[in-house]
């Protein structure tokens, strides 16, 4: 008996111990990115569907309501690992340079969050998509799972543990992306927690959810049946009402763009069938068929992110587990707003096989992407408040007091490495190799997370395949490829609704200028990278 009584008090001992050391002074820090999500689509942000491990995350933390993204993924995600503008860093191509966009190597300065941690002795784990340059190990990581096949939800080709490549999944397994990546992810903590629990973690979570082919498990896809056959515009202002109620935005409502579809043409629209529409028509002008395709593919894309929502549950728990819940700043995001692209790769669509399987290639289109991206224009790949702003989820129990609150001040993926790096108490590097960087644009959102302080800056800028923008205050301008600029002023009209351009050419004429020097600025540095 008094044997018993020992061995529980060590137990007892060790586990406290565990939990203490995991709860260390340095903050966990936990990204947590999905791929493609409207501005609308989680509960929290004004939407129908079912996100409540994100939802409670809002509650009990912050959530941001002017945040934003580059409008398309590498860039996105060169900008939030790197803390520079992913032009700065040749991860977006500028006209008229031979270097640049998604293919491209960064500067060697332009490190990655993971190497600028291990200042304060973080260990570096990656689980999902990458798209970045380079592999995650030989960028500062210690454990990855690197999904790259994202065409293949249910069976990827192409994918990497700790920069090895894994034999392909065959069809007809358990396997689901989504699943997996939260699987590695709870591996990684629970090794964190056997072997690294006397050292603070860095987190990088990165979704292929909800971004083509619309793959899902048909028990998530059944939950949603038939909830969308309804007019998406009907469904648009709900989510409008929800989100004003919620004080998420003030502005209007903006007018559905009937003439914007896809942002890149695809010849064999006919391969998806008479149900398919390319275009954000009313829906009384569409057929039955037609209405049931869509409505089926919303369907696909709502049970995407209910099941995202149900992994990152599973990954709290683990958290919660192993006594490193309170102590971790957990960031929930996406690196743009929901597409309004059409097309098929990867294993092509089979139009008798049931929607969301792996033989079916399925994308969202411009009319639920329209709904998706409430209460703003435009889609991902453009520059327009739906192709840039996410949702932003701040949770951190010991760092956060103001629990549930908005916070409305403007924020970008630039911002998020100074913040964690003021976080952890480390530094960006000035040098690398003996080789001097640059001045990153950010700024540490730390006074915004906790004492509601708006950051001073003097731009934030825009640029992807010609699509332009910049935003000075609360003015905006803003234009498509091709086109004229537009100016907004946000504060009145966040949804970009009223276009002042020749209301007010003077201001129009000083934000041109502001963003032709910054982007002169950039392409002179461009040009300077491809040199080295």
């Amino acid at each position: 008996m008094k044997h018993l009584i020992f061995f529980l008090f060590v137990s007892l001992f060790i586990g406290l111990l565990r939990s203490l050391s995991a709860q260390s002074a340095s903050p966990n820090v936990v990204i947590i990115l999905a791929d493609d999500l409207g501005f609308s689509d989680l509960g929290c942000y004004g939407g129908e569907i079912e996100t409540p491990n994100l939802d409670q995350l809002a509650e009990d933390g912050l959530r941001f309501t002017q945040f934003y993204n580059t409008g398309r993924c590498w860039p996105t995600r060169g900008a939030l690992l790197t803390g520079y503008y992913a032009q700065q860093i040749s991860r977006d191509k500028f006209p008229g340079v031979k270097k640049g966009g998604a293919g491209t190597k960064r500067p060697a300065w332009a490190r990655l969050l993971p190497d600028m941690l291990k200042q304060q002795n973080y260990r570096a784990y990656h689980s999902g998509k990458w798209h970045i340059d380079g592999m995650p190990l030989e960028n500062g990581f210690d454990k990855s799972y690197y999904l790259r096949d994202q065409g293949r939800f249910f069976n990827p080709q192409r994918h990497y543990l700790d920069d090895k490549e894994l034999p392909e999944v065959k069809a007809g397994t358990d396997y689901y992306g989504t699943t997996a990546i939260a699987d590695h992810a709870i591996e990684c903590l629970q090794e964190q927690e056997k072997y690294h629990a006397d050292r603070p973690f860095f987190h990088f979570i990165a979704f292929t959810a909800p971004h083509f082919p619309l793959h899902a498990r048909q028990e998530d896809i059944d939950k949603y049946a038939d909830h969308y056959l309804k007019d998406w515009e009907k469904l648009r202002v709900k989510r409008f009402k929800r989100q004003r109620k919620m004080g998420i935005i003030q502005a209007d409502l903006s007018e559905v763009e009937r003439h914007v579809g896809p942002p890149y043409t695809f010849d064999n629209l006919g391969i998806l069938g008479p149900g398919e529409v390319h275009r954000p028509l009313p829906w009384k002008s569409l057929s039955k068929e037609q209405q049931r395709f869509q409505a089926t593919k919303m369907s696909i894309h709502a049970a995407m992110i209910d099941r995202m929502d149900q992994e990152i549950g599973r990954i709290i728990g683990q958290l919660k587990n192993m006594g490193a819940f309170e102590n971790t700043l957990i960031l929930f995001l996406s690196d743009n707003g929901a597409s309004a692209e059409i097309m098929v790769r990867d294993d092509g669509h089979d139009p008798e096989a049931a929607p969301g399987s792996a033989a079916t290639y399925l994308c969202l289109g411009p009319g639920f992407s329209t709904m998706a991206n409430t209460p703003f224009r435009r889609h991902k790949t453009w520059v327009h408040e739906g192709g840039i702003s996410t949702p932003l989820l701040v949770h951190w129990p010991r760092g956060i007091s103001d629990k549930g609150s908005l916070r409305h001040h403007p924020g970008h993926v630039i911002d998020i490495v100074p913040t964690i790096l003021e976080v952890a108490a480390a530094s960006p590097f000035e040098v690398w190799e003996g080789k001097p960087g640059i001045d990153p644009p950010g700024h540490s959102l730390l006074a915004a997370i906790r004492d509601d302080q708006a950051v001073s800056r003097t731009s934030l800028w825009w640029l992807h395949e010609g699509n332009r923008a910049i935003r000075v205050g609360d003015w905006k301008l803003v234009a498509a490829k091709g086109e004229a600029w537009e100016l907004f002023d946000l504060s009145q009209d966040r949804a970009e609704t009223h276009n002042l351009a020749t209301e007010r050419p003077g201001k129009l004429k000083e934000l041109a200028a502001q963003w032709e020097a910054q982007t002169t600025s950039f392409q002179e540095l461009a040009e300077k990278n491809t040199q080295n």
